[in-house]
């Protein structure tokens, strides 16, 4: 459950690098709810804060993009397979990742974030996190800083590959904590299941594990791909298009700052 996904993949499926896109430059998202990033009715249909801001990048590009659903723990994999063109789903940036793709440019960034139940003694230290189950989502950022800042104390850090799994065991008392990103987690106390539950903490900032943002995932030797990208995300924050889009779903700058 631990594996990483990036050793698996990071031989052969590397001389995809430099595959051609097809006429639609298909986008890689977990079909999984994440509000207010995405959102889905009754049909399917996505809506949310990342939804928006990659039709404007795409319109911005002058890209015809199509959104394709993959589950989280092959979104690398299908992008290094060239089943998708970009992967655009709250993926954070980190050398390890570094590895095996690219990155555009960061297009936001929140900090991370500790939930337990409110009767809890637990805060963002190591020594809090004694004998405590811990969960995160696989293959995040989440769950790397767990693993090397909370694996010596903690019982048993518990991956799940969605994180409403993670919130559903915390709220029945199966799991002690979840850590997330603060967007998400505010999402998970307004609900009803999340009356049991509050903020402990935000963790402090660790590039190594958490990241230096979220990025849209490319192909390796695609220079000329992430150079459009990267000018699609500059062009929307200057020209007030991602101010516009963010102010319709948060009260804070959700950038992160430069």
């Amino acid at each position: 459950m631990k594996k990483s996904i990036l050793g698996v993949v990071a031989g052969a499926v590397l001389a995809m690098a430099g595959t051609a896109h097809a006429e639609k430059t298909r986008v890689g998202f977990a079909p999984e709810p994440y509000p207010p990033f995405w959102v889905a009715d009754a049909n399917g249909n996505w809506t949310g804060w990342e939804v928006d801001i990659i039709d404007a990048v795409c319109a911005e590009a002058k890209l015809d993009c199509e959104r394709v659903p993959v589950a989280w723990e092959g979104i690398i994999p299908a992008l290094l397979g060239g089943k998708i063109d970009m992967i655009m789903n709250s993926m954070r940036i980190n050398d390890e990742r570094r590895k095996v793709i690219d990155f555009s440019d960061k297009y936001y960034e929140v900090p991370t974030v500790v939930v337990a139940a409110k009767s809890a003694a637990i805060n963002t230290t190591p020594e809090s996190m004694g004998g405590k189950v811990i969960g995160v989502q696989v293959s995040t950022g989440q769950q790397a800083y767990a693993e090397k800042n909370f694996a010596a104390n903690a019982s048993e850090i518990r991956g799940y590959n969605t994180q409403d799994e993670a919130y559903q065991d915390l709220a029945a008392g199966r799991i002690d904590v979840v850590i997330d990103g603060v967007v998400a987690m505010n999402e998970f106390l307004k609900s009803p299941s999340g009356e049991c539950c509050e903020s402990k903490g935000v963790l402090k900032r660790d590039p190594s594990t958490l990241g230096e943002g979220y990025g849209v995932g490319l192909r390796k030797d695609e220079a000329e791909f992430r150079a459009k990208i990267n000018d699609a995300i500059a062009t929307i924050r200057k020209n007030g298009t991602y101010d516009a889009i963010s102010k319709k779903y948060f009260d804070f700058d959700i950038y992160g700052g430069d």
